[in-house]
């Protein structure tokens, strides 16, 4: 009898051990996924210490006591901590996703947190939250929730995701913009029109995508991200357009030009610099309503990207549940922590992965390659800007348009679920949060589906998770009320 390729003794190690066979996936598409999701999810590295650090005590988030994070510091653990934790997350979770700081929770830091506590008291809330992620995991109390999600609101979630990473991608692109206006709150670019050359980029590089996807040309998003870098870099040396910081008509983020050395040491010197002080500081009670706040941002905003990258990534059941669920839920939980505990913020799975999963990433491997990658930028940071945002942005949108399709999943003939599943849906993209869209699909679906008669088919749990988002939703007056 003749031996098939796919007879285990003549798969590599490499391919025995992450499955990538099994899943339908090759070593060079895990590779070419890896790489996308890293260029995909970069920008984190830039734009990471400009929401939470600075290079002054005057252009920088400073906490209570006037204290600040270095710029230079913030990107390097940043970068070290995504990259870590995505390699143990591809060894042990065996799933192409990447973790990284998670946008909603440093934005609440900066923003919120350390206008009452010092930066290392607020990363220590990082922890303590991590660890208590950590704990519902390794209990599976983390995983009894995540199944007793109906099936229409965990297909609600990835369609939801796909929506609001599209609009992620709309918005980075400058594409769409804020108005300015109470009606309508956002438009198309600048007044209604398309007037920068980054702009065009965006779209071009959106267009290049949807063709090569179209062809199923392997490779199609990380061709369209090379391709367009170089074509940005010709546009930036002939029209020398620069950041919109100083020309309203620059690029966003990253100016797609090498300037300067383009290797340095990383700074690691934030590792560690957290403790539990909050808690002295501004009493028991407050601190422990800060952590229910990154709890619930935290647990449920992964939890829901998790869902949409494991169906995107054709890995989740007809229940939505995937391989190594457990293992998934607890390395989060741990990169929550890490996070804190070297001042990046709490890293979590990063939705951009769905870059990577949309070029076929199917296994760990993937993931390994985008931690590898967050590595090597520790010592080459100039490389990573290179990349514009606006040319990342339209992988995110090329990404989403494939997520979304699954809406031909739902059953939309229930009102009962199917106006839950449209709440979840829509609350996403415009609330810009999927912990939002999540907490609103919840408590719609006990609240409508209790009283059209159907109160016994929803979990204890559920009911369990909806009463909280209702202290989620309601934490501003609570906290008022409790000074």
């Amino acid at each position: 009898m003749s031996v098939t390729p796919e007879t285990s003794t003549q798969r590599s190690w490499l391919d025995r051990f992450f499955k990538i066979s099994e899943r339908g996936s090759t070593v060079g598409t895990e590779v070419r996924g890896g790489v996308v999701s890293f260029v995909a999810m970069a920008y984190i590295v830039i734009l990471n210490p400009l929401i939470i650090g600075g290079f002054s005590a005057d252009q920088a988030s400073v906490d209570v006591l006037g204290g600040w994070l270095p710029n230079s510091q913030v990107a390097a653990v940043t970068a070290l901590t995504a990259g870590v934790m995505t390699v143990l997350f591809g060894f042990v979770a065996n799933l192409p996703f990447g973790l990284a700081a998670g946008l909603g929770v440093n934005s609440f830091l900066a923003v919120s947190v350390v206008q009452d506590v010092t930066w290392a008291e607020a990363m220590g809330l990082v922890v303590i939250n991590g660890i208590i992620i950590t704990i519902l995991s390794l209990t599976g109390l983390r995983t009894m929730i995540f199944e007793s999600i109906p099936q229409q609101l965990k297909t609600a979630i990835t369609v939801g995701i796909g929506l609001f990473i599209a609009f992620i991608g709309f918005v980075d692109s400058g594409f769409v913009r804020a108005s300015g206006q109470n009606s309508p709150p956002v438009q198309l670019g600048d007044g209604g029109s398309v007037t920068t050359w980054p702009v065009v980029i965006f779209f071009i590089t959106l267009l290049i995508m949807a063709v090569l996807m179209a062809k199923k040309v392997k490779g199609a998003l990380l061709i369209g991200l090379v391709f367009s870098t170089i074509v940005a870099a010709i546009v930036e040396s002939v029209l020398h357009l620069g950041s919109s910081v100083t020309n309203p008509s620059g690029w966003s983020l990253n100016v797609p030009q090498l300037s300067g050395a383009l290797f340095s040491l990383p700074d690691l010197s934030l590792v560690g610099q957290f403790n539990f002080g909050a808690f002295e500081r501004i009493g028991w009670l407050s601190a422990t309503m800060l952590i229910f706040t990154l709890f619930f941002t935290s647990f449920f905003d992964a939890m829901g990207t998790m869902t949409g990258l494991a169906k995107g990534a054709g890995l989740a059941d007809e229940d939505g549940n995937f391989p190594r669920l457990k293992s998934a839920m607890v390395m989060e939980g741990v990169a929550v922590a890490a996070g804190g505990a070297t001042s990046g913020s709490a890293n979590t799975v990063f939705v951009d992965a769905a870059a990577g999963v949309g070029e076929g990433a199917r296994t760990g491997f993937a993931a390994v390659i985008t931690g590898g990658l967050f590595l090597l930028a520790m010592f080459f940071t100039p490389l990573t800007q290179v990349v514009p945002l606006e040319v990342a942005a339209a992988a995110l949108v090329a990404v989403g348009s494939l997520m979304v399709a699954q809406i031909k999943d739902i059953d939309w003939s229930e009102l009962s679920a199917s106006v839950p599943v449209f709440l979840t849906i829509t609350v996403m993209p415009l609330t810009y949060s999927i912990a939002n869209g999540i907490g609103v699909g919840f408590i719609s679906w006990v609240i409508i589906r209790s009283l059209a008669g159907k109160w016994r088919e929803i979990s204890p749990l559920l009911w369990i998770v909806a009463a909280g988002f209702l202290i989620y939703f309601a934490r501003g007056p609570i906290e008022s009320l409790i000074g």
